[in-house]
């Protein structure tokens, strides 16, 4: 699969997760009733069937008859689940989340959803039981974005690693041989200074090294590489030209930071998030300065429902936009005189009447689902790449609020 491809079925698998998430976060149980469990990859199957045991035990000590027979039957649904599994998780892990949730009138509906494979590796095993279910975890996995390179040093130390999304991986570090200022004895200060300058020049070398050993390769997946540490060494390492000339160019921005240990990665993150927000959505931006420049030229852009879908079915939409926020629904009809027509409306609301546009007779609903969906396996058969644009600004608000969140980049002009 090609990189894009990955990355277009990484993008649908975030947007499937994150209506699962709004779902779950609607839920609302009396009591502490809402059991969430995430469970790591390494985290052996029988181990959680043992606690989840544990705990239905530990439940029938809970006073409410109505809670306790809840959480007792959440637990039951979540072994049941667990049977399915082998040994160990699939990659990522799972996040499994079970509970009678209130569905009116005093009524309660029991509710359990598994979460295979998510979108970043559950980091461990969480056991959480309350009145709604625990989201976060999950919902700072779908906001991680980017690959970025890190380098903190000084003239004593330096460390090398990784941002993956929001998780600091440290992999590399190494402790310089430079002598400190004071010379010993013996040595003329010109000797000194003349040594003193060629370790510093050994470890920004060695430094480099570490940094191109690991980042060279995936230099075409980088989103930036942060560097940091004291002035003026930072500012030496990158003015010296000691990295790769394809991760110099890759340098979004230098920081000065006090630690240059692994603290000091996390330190460096911290510093940079100013930038990294940027980043994220500097992507979503050139997509959108795309659309708007072929917009103004009026002949190679598309925006609507309408439109874009028959844009899309013609095979003509180089990459469709659709904005982070859209929530509605197609409705699709069929009136009695067998034409088809489509309306959009919010998912939350319900399924309005329909007299078709063209005959003015009453339309009957055929079919109703998620309007992203519908156009995205539109887009998959016809081998056109599908982007999500973010609100986080102007032109990504725009999408939403005045192209209703839905629009195309063509590859050729159709005049529709």
């Amino acid at each position: 699969m090609s990189s894009d491809a990955e990355e277009a079925s990484e993008d649908r698998r975030k947007y499937e997760f994150r209506k699962v998430i709004e779902e779950l976060q609607e839920y609302e149980g009396s009591g502490t009733q809402l059991v969430t469990i995430y469970i790591p990859e390494d985290k052996q199957v029988s181990d959680v069937v043992a606690h989840v045991t544990q705990e239905h035990s530990e439940a029938a000590n809970i006073k409410s008859k109505q809670t306790r027979t809840n959480v007792q039957d959440a637990l039951t649904s979540i072994k049941d689940r667990l049977r399915y599994y082998d040994t160990f998780p699939p990659k990522n892990g799972i996040v499994i989340f079970s509970g009678a949730v209130d569905s009116g009138g005093g009524q309660t509906t029991m509710v359990t959803k598994t979460l295979d494979s998510p979108p970043q590796p559950v980091e461990s095993f969480r056991y959480h039981c309350d009145s709604a279910f625990l989201t976060e975890p999950l919902e700072n996995m779908l906001a991680d974005k980017g690959l970025f390179g890190l380098v903190v040093l000084d003239r004593r130390e330096a460390n090398v690693g990784w941002l993956k999304g929001k998780r600091v991986e440290p992999v590399k570090s190494a402790s310089s041989l430079v002598p400190g200022k004071q010379r010993k004895g013996g040595q003329s200060a010109q000797r000194f200074a003349r040594l003193r300058l060629e370790a510093i020049d050994n470890f920004y070398q060695e430094v480099a090294e570490m940094a191109n050993d690991l980042m060279v390769a995936k230099r075409h997946e980088l989103d930036g590489v942060l560097v940091g540490g004291p002035s003026p060494t930072k500012d030496e390492f990158l003015d010296g030209g000691y990295l790769h000339h394809e991760l110099q160019d890759k340098v979004v921005g230098k920081f000065d930071i006090s630690y240059t240990d692994e603290s000091g990665l996390y330190d460096l993150v911290d510093a940079a998030q100013e930038v990294l927000a940027d980043q994220e959505v500097m992507k979503d931006k050139s997509q959108m300065e795309e659309f708007f420049e072929k917009l103004h030229r009026g002949n190679e852009s598309t925006y609507g429902f309408g439109p874009t879908r028959k844009n899309l079915i013609m095979g003509s939409v180089d990459r469709l936009l659709l904005s982070e926020d859209l929530r509605s629904d197609v409705i699709v009809y069929d009136c009695p005189n067998g034409h088809e027509e489509f309306e959009v409306v919010d998912s939350r609301h319900k399924t309005p009447e329909h007299t078709c546009s063209e005959c003015k007779e009453k339309a009957e609903m055929r079919e109703r689902e998620d309007v992203i969906e519908h156009l995205m396996n539109i887009a998959e058969q016809r081998g056109t790449e599908t982007k999500f644009i973010s609100t986080d600004f102007e032109k990504g608000e725009q999408l939403m609020d005045a192209f209703g969140g839905i629009a195309g980049i063509l590859r050729y002009s159709t005049g529709v």
